[in-house]
């Protein structure tokens, strides 16, 4: 397991433990009750930390490099019984952007996100979770696909942005991002955001407009990253933590800004801790959420969506 800088006090408590079992196993000393005090330090300690967490530490946690991606929740989530679709029939098939259809008991489900790797050669190959126009278009086809066939929609959000490169702008970023928020806006199924890591700027909204959005504790939802708001407003990356803290960019700020519908938990300490349980709490709220707006007709479904995004930024002044 990899720890960050904050996490060194529980580090080194499970350090402890882990001698422990080793002394444990080649000594045959009866250990328990050391161990069972120290298993209930750590969650202590996990609990101290996360009290304290500020906004850049959530923007650590949501980079951790056990934190579980896309592919990880879907697998879980559907019970192994996906089907990933491929290619946006124009150029390729983007990496960075995978999809597909799976079932949560008898309900069949389009997901679509944005997938990020393990290892140098998976990031390389998933281009660090970072789409091209391309992906924009093969998550806007399964979307279509979804709403022919009636099929709620569950987008996972997890990237730094969309791919910046010469060749995504050659052949239109910018557009194929717009025409997924303005088609995602009439889509007749209901359309359910979950924010499971990053939520950088275009490159999230191209997926991320839907009845609900939510997000994970320790994600971070915002227009910029910390680094680049730092680079651009003090010409450096070293005031990055100040900038995490401005851009107000943590769930619970989102959430008080009336950006998002709501939080979904995470284990103590983030989802990499125990990745099965914020799996099993992503399920049960999709399941909620679907159960929920499967109920509402189309026309209202569609309107109420594009009234809750049309009043955001809206304030009343007083003379």
């Amino acid at each position: 397991m990899n720890f960050l800088d904050f996490e060194k006090p529980v580090e080194e408590l499970i350090e402890q433990l882990e001698t422990l079992k080793q002394v444990k196993e080649k000594s045959k000393i009866d250990t328990s009750a050391t161990s069972k005090e120290l298993e209930e330090k750590i969650k202590v300690t996990r609990k101290q930390i996360a009290e304290k967490l500020t906004p850049w530490q959530r923007v650590q946690l949501s980079r951790h490099p056990d934190r579980p991606y896309t592919l990880d929740y879907i697998q879980y989530i559907t019970n192994s019984n996906f089907f990933e679709l491929h290619g946006d029939r124009g150029v390729n098939d983007d990496k960075a952007m995978v999809g597909g259809i799976g079932r949560i008991d008898d309900q069949s489900i389009m997901f679509v996100g944005q997938q990020k790797g393990n290892t140098t050669k998976q990031r390389q190959y998933r281009n660090f979770g970072m789409p091209n126009p391309e992906g924009y278009r093969k998550a806007l086809r399964l979307f279509k696909l979804a709403e022919k066939f009636n099929m709620p929609i569950v987008c996972l959000i997890d990237t730094p942005g969309a791919y910046p490169g010469l060749e995504a702008e050659e052949r239109g970023q910018a557009e194929a991002i717009a025409r997924n928020i303005f088609e995602m806006m009439r889509l007749r199924v209901p359309v359910i955001c979950i924010i499971i890591g990053e939520g950088a700027s275009g490159g999230a909204l191209g997926i991320g407009i839907g009845d609900k959005v939510l997000m994970l504790e320790n994600t971070w939802y915002s227009v910029i990253s910390p680094e680049s708001c730092s680079s651009i407003l003090w010409r450096s990356w070293d005031f990055k933590e100040k900038a995490a803290e401005a851009l107000k960019l943590t769930a619970e700020d989102m959430l008080a800004n009336k950006l998002i519908d709501g939080i979904i938990k995470e284990p103590l300490g983030g989802a990499h801790v125990d990745p099965k349980e914020a799996f099993q709490y992503v399920k049960e709220e999709i399941i909620k959420q679907v159960e929920k707006l499967s109920k509402l007709e189309p026309d209202k479904l569609v309107q109420k969506r594009i009234n809750k995004f049309c009043a955001m930024g809206v304030f009343e002044g007083k003379e």
